[in-house]
């Protein structure tokens, strides 16, 4: 008994971290104001790269803000402004913005940091909890991220700070993406090695069966025609007349026949229970596309064709699982 009391006191540390966590983003809320307009479209219409920077725990948010404004097409990287003055510095260029993190505003190597870019003229986006900093001072735009406290109950460890950055930096890539009209394909192209950026990129060519496909002809008894399904493994049967598609009969229009007519079946064709308008698609069509169409009219293969109707293969939906 007291050891579920303590754990549920552990519980409410955490509940109360959470919703502590949660009050500092929404009251990010009413802090957006022309400053984030101003910064989107800065990166919009920069030429270059646009560089983050900051030191400790503002510096590890600033990594992965890089990242994910980097794989969702704005070109970005991180940089800690201790190694800047090693060399780094020589990766800026006049084309390039700097997003400088500081939750004080006041980080003094962050600040050694600012006039030379000053001097090079490269903007600065600063990001800080402290309007009033140097930091602000010196930006073009600053974007407050102020917390009222941190989750922390000392009131010292970054925590509601670092997750207000966070989603500051979340906001931008996401705005800016909007603003770029960034497509699923757009974001294949820098996720090709993913899962989601082989569904993506992957197309009906690339998966679909093209060897011993079950093709019958529309005047084919059912009886011989279940041979020809059977054959095929796919639970279906590609009904052609002068080459190209007349229709397509699977095994659940086979079984639904079969009781429908019952010692009659036999003497019916194809051409009785055939789909006369079965779904086709495009070698090139994407396989996310062909999902899309197996979830809406609730079929589980599509026909690949060409714009004669020529059949070239036969996608299924465990094709689809790529």
């Amino acid at each position: 008994m007291e050891k579920e009391s303590k754990n549920l006191k552990i519980r409410e540390y955490a509940i109360q971290c959470i919703k502590e966590e949660a009050h500092a983003v929404l009251d990010l809320i009413p802090r957006l104001d022309d400053n984030f307009d101003r910064a989107v479209e800065m990166i919009h219409r920069c030429h270059g790269k646009l560089i983050v920077t900051g030191v400790g725990k503002s510096g590890h948010i600033g990594a992965k803000i890089a990242a994910t404004l980097s794989s969702t097409g704005t070109p970005s990287f991180f940089v800690n402004p201790l190694d800047v003055y090693h060399g780094d510095l020589g990766v800026m260029t006049h084309d390039d913005i700097v997003l400088a993190i500081s939750n004080s505003g006041q980080t003094d190597e962050l600040l050694r940091f600012i006039p030379m870019l000053l001097h090079m003229n490269v903007p600065i986006i600063g990001m800080s909890g402290n309007p009033r900093s140097l930091l602000a001072k010196y930006s073009a735009v600053h974007l407050n991220i102020k917390v009222e406290r941190e989750a922390c109950p000392l009131n010292l460890a970054p925590t509601s700070s670092t997750t207000a950055t966070l989603v500051m930096g979340d906001a931008l890539a996401v705005a800016l993406m909007k603003v770029r009209n960034f497509e699923p394909r757009d974001f294949a192209q820098f996720h090709p090695g993913g899962e989601l950026g082989r569904r993506l990129l992957t197309t009906a060519h690339d998966v679909m069966h093209t060897e011993d496909m079950p093709v019958i002809d529309s005047g084919m008894h059912l009886g011989e025609a279940i041979i020809h399904v059977s054959k095929g493994k796919l639970g279906l049967g590609v009904a052609m007349e002068d080459g190209r598609i007349a229709g397509l009969i699977t095994d659940g229009d086979i079984r639904r026949a079969m009781e429908k007519w019952q010692a009659e079946f036999f003497n019916h064709t194809v051409n009785d229970i055939m789909t006369r308008e079965p779904k086709t698609v495009r070698p090139d069509t994407k396989i996310t596309e062909i999902q899309s169409i197996m979830q809406k009219y609730k079929i589980h293969t599509v026909l690949v064709t060409d714009e004669e109707r020529h059949l070239l293969g036969i996608v299924d939906h465990y094709r689809c699982m790529v």
